[in-house]
């Protein structure tokens, strides 16, 4: 399976994204996901409300979990109301969970979220990407980078 491209996944509605994530790690593949919600779980994301900066997804046995993801209570749920940071379960297929499991053993690479979000459908997905860390010099490059871009755009309008 390719890498999918940026627009590939059909994000009507970004609910939370890991912007940190792509300052951290090289991302080298992403996958979609469902995620096995409560009710109010859903509620509180369809108001936007949710956070995966520190979260990181796991494989065990044969099934795939987010941890530590928060998702905040819903305002109006009762005492039906969930656990902000329960261990969520992914669903993935067969194959996409032997694959991770193949290279976060074989690799050392990790799973981390990248993005919640609502599809055309109304299902909420989460962005999964296999990442392999970055070391403190790549970190600088990737700012050195980011810079000279933000100079060049600046450069370009000045002269127009």
């Amino acid at each position: 399976m390719a890498a999918p491209s940026i627009n590939e996944f059909d994000k009507v509605k970004v609910v939370a994204e890991n912007r940190r994530a792509r300052f951290d790690y090289f991302i080298e593949e992403r996958f979609e996901a469902g995620i096995a919600l409560q009710g109010t779980e859903v509620k509180a994301l369809r108001i936007g409300e949710g956070s995966i900066a520190e979260s990181y997804a796991t494989v065990e046995g044969e099934e795939a979990f987010l941890i530590n993801a928060n998702i905040p209570q819903y305002a109006a749920g009762s005492w039906m109301n969930h656990d902000p940071r329960r261990k969520r379960r992914l669903l993935l297929r067969r194959r996409q969970i032997d694959k991770l499991t193949g290279a976060i053993q074989r690799q050392g690479l990790t799973v981390i979220p990248l993005s919640i979000y609502f599809n055309t459908k109304g299902k909420a997905k989460i962005e999964l990407g296999l990442a392999r860390g970055k070391k403190t010099h790549d970190k600088r490059a990737t700012i050195k980078d980011r810079d000279w871009k933000r100079d060049q755009q600046r450069i370009l309008r000045a002269h127009k």
